[in-house]
């Protein structure tokens, strides 16, 4: 024999159940200021005695067609993403602004080799705004975001018309680490970049693979390195890409630069963490840091100071970034209109990984 189950309270039990319409009940959950503190009291005491949890948010969003969500899209996957301090200390920052405004913060990985989330994660997911981090020129997950006429903030890269921009001074950053190690005597260098494409390579990138890059930090801040070194007469510099901002990536790496007579006096890395892999690379070949070899890294993340030895880095404000992109992703949710591009100054921190050489 079945038995009927209960039948869920709804809206209309509680408008029921206080004598007042539907719209009433609506509006002591989603507009209060129309509603006399007496009444609004009654009607969610009822609730709660009727057990009727409140309106369906997901129903809401289809009827008013917003979610009350900032989406966030990143290159990689979460487990790679979290691993780079860089992005958690721009993500502090953007959801310290974005917090108190009632938007929720909905994270969108992307995969190994896409450079991005799925387009058809795009197509579904439910935002009313998107902020994208670090993506390729090319991503697939760009075009989803155009197709559904969503306004889009972009944190780095790409750069796209019409669309808010933060970003920071990334060619100019990697001039000062460069012109820096060329004032110590250095003649022999190498640099250490992460992704130049969103295709996991890793190795000796050649001409050509530099030419096609599709990230543009990765461009900018080797056309940064590059040009400095260049107009100092230093030349065939050798690059190394790494598949992403990881420090065992660039241990790998550094072990393998670090070897033979000719081997660099100074070492440039487009961030931190792949900085702390070649200082760690330097030690299991017996070379002292920097005595034998300088390093220079980008970013500085808190364990820049406290690594051994301390890093030279070029500094960016990874707070104000984050803080920058969550401003603009709020006006642009009141309606207002992109503007120009906001472009953070950087500066170089000297420490002790870096030295005259002699």
């Amino acid at each position: 024999m079945d038995v009927d189950r209960p039948r869920k309270p709804t809206l209309d039990t509680v408008a029921g159940a206080v004598g007042v319409s539907r719209a009433t009940v609506s509006n002591a959950y989603n507009r209060p200021d129309q509603l006399s503190a007496a009444l609004r009291e009654r009607i969610l005491e009822t609730a709660a005695a009727l057990g009727y949890p409140g309106p369906d948010p997901v129903a809401r969003s289809l009827a008013t067609r917003h979610s009350a969500a900032v989406a966030f899209m990143l290159g990689q996957q979460l487990s790679a993403s979290f691993s780079d301090p860089a992005l958690s200390i721009v993500l502090d920052g953007l959801a310290s602004t974005v917090d108190g405004h009632d938007h929720c913060l909905v994270l969108m990985p992307g995969g190994a080799d896409r450079g991005g989330p799925r387009p058809q994660t795009v197509a579904r997911a439910q935002a009313d705004v998107v902020v994208a981090y670090s993506l390729p020129d090319d991503a697939p997950a760009l075009a989803a975001v155009r197709a559904r006429g969503l306004p889009m903030v972009v944190i780095d890269q790409p750069v796209l018309p019409d669309t808010a921009r933060v970003e920071v001074d990334d060619a100019g950053g990697a001039r000062l680490a460069a012109a820096h190690l060329l004032e110590l005597g250095h003649r022999r260098f190498a640099v250490v970049t992460f992704s130049l494409r969103p295709d996991g390579g890793n190795g000796p990138a050649s001409p050509a693979r530099l030419a096609e890059a599709t990230f543009r930090v990765s461009r900018d801040r080797l056309t940064g390195y590059l040009s400095e070194l260049r107009a100092a007469g230093v030349v065939d510099v050798p690059v190394w890409e790494c598949s992403g901002s990881r420090r065992e990536l660039s241990r790998s790496a550094g072990r393998t630069l670090l070897t033979g007579d000719d081997r660099p006096t100074a070492v440039l890395c487009a961030s931190d963490e792949l900085a702390f892999g070649v200082l760690q690379a330097a030690r299991d070949l017996g070379l002292a840091v920097p005595e034998d070899v300088s390093v220079v890294g980008f970013d500085d993340v808190p364990a820049a100071e406290h690594a051994e030895p301390p890093l030279t880095t070029v500094r960016q404000p990874l707070v104000d970034k984050g803080r920058h992109a969550g401003e603009l992703a709020l006006r642009l949710l009141d309606g207002g209109r992109p503007g120009p591009p906001t472009r953070l100054a950087v500066t170089l921190v000297e420490r002790a990984s870096t030295a005259l050489h002699t």
